[in-house]
Parts: C-alpha cells; sequence; structure tokens
C-alpha cells in the first residue's frame, strides 16, 4: 500500500519535475524525432529510435505524475507537531552499540535519490509515530528485531 502524502518541497519537485518534462524535454525531443524522420529510412536510423523511445517514456512519467499529483495530499508543518514524531520530522536515533542514524519521515514519492529520507510507510517509521525524545521502539527487521532509542526530533524544513 502507497500512502498519499507528500511534504510541501516534495509536491514542489514533483511539479517541477511535470513542468521540466511537459515544457522543455518533450518539445526538444519531439523536434529531435521529426528531424530524424526527416532523413528517410527509420528501420536503420538509430536517432529515431532512441528519441522516440525516450519520448514514449517522457510520456509515461508524464502521465504518471499527472495523476499522482492529483491524488497526492500536501502535509505541511504544524507547531502542534513539535516534541512528537509525525510525517515530515527529522529523526536522530540510536541503537545500543551506539550506531546514529538520521532521517526524514517523507511520502513514498520523495525517497528517490535520497539516503537521510525514509517512507512514512516503512516499519521504521510507523514505530517511530507519535514517540517522543528518550522513547524506545523496537522495529521488526527481517534480520529480527532491533531496538532505538530517539534522541532527536526536529521539523526544520530548511534542510535539503
Amino acid at each position: 500500500m502507497r500512502t498519499n502524502l507528500v511534504t510541501r518541497e516534495g509536491y514542489n519537485k514533483l511539479k517541477k519535475e511535470l513542468d521540466f518534462l511537459w515544457r522543455e524535454d518533450r518539445p526538444e525531443v519531439t523536434k529531435k524525432v521529426t528531424w530524424a524522420a526527416s532523413l528517410g529510412d527509420r528501420s536503420e536510423n538509430a536517432d529515431y529510435q532512441y528519441n522516440k523511445k525516450r519520448l514514449r517514456e517522457i510520456d509515461r512519467r508524464v502521465r504518471f505524475l499527472r495523476k499522482r499529483l492529483d491524488v497526492l495530499k500536501v502535509i505541511d508543518y504544524s507547531p502542534q507537531q513539535d516534541g512528537k514524531v509525525f510525517f515530515g520530522a527529522w529523526v536522530e536515533i540510536e541503537n545500543e552499540a551506539g550506531e546514529t542514524k538520521t532521517f526524514r519521515i517523507v511520502g513514498p514519492d520523495e525517497i528517490y535519490g535520497r539516503n537521510d529520507y525514509i517512507s512514512i510507510d516503512s516499519p521504521m517509521a510507523r514505530a517511530l509515530l507519535s514517540k517522543e525524545v528518550d522513547d524506545d521502539i523496537v522495529v521488526t527487521t527481517p534480520l529480527g528485531k532491533k531496538e532505538w532509542f530517539i534522541n532527536e526530533i526536529s521539523y526544520d524544513t530548511n534542510i535539503e
């Protein structure tokens, strides 16, 4: 199951990607396809075949983004969230061995390309929700149960 939540920054990033693909990338690739098609035999024309494939990929992503942006619910920070872990929180956790991890809980559409973001749908995020600093959490992983302690919670939206 995929949660339809997104942070304001994540929504803006997806919207920016859609605008770039539709207004800049697609027209440029369309010109290349038209030019390559005008050269004649398309069966052996690598420019034509590559750009035609690229155009299909762009169109597929544009369709996905349009549908996805329509169903996403933007969750903005609220001062009532302070002190507890909720959607959009930066959380620092530590295990008994002293290993620490810091990440932000975001929607599933925002985690790609970021090592410091985890999805709200992940077992770690689910275990952290509504917890406070100094709380213990137990997360079930494929390697067994792991215990973590919450060191810090913040909602600094300027970290990017």
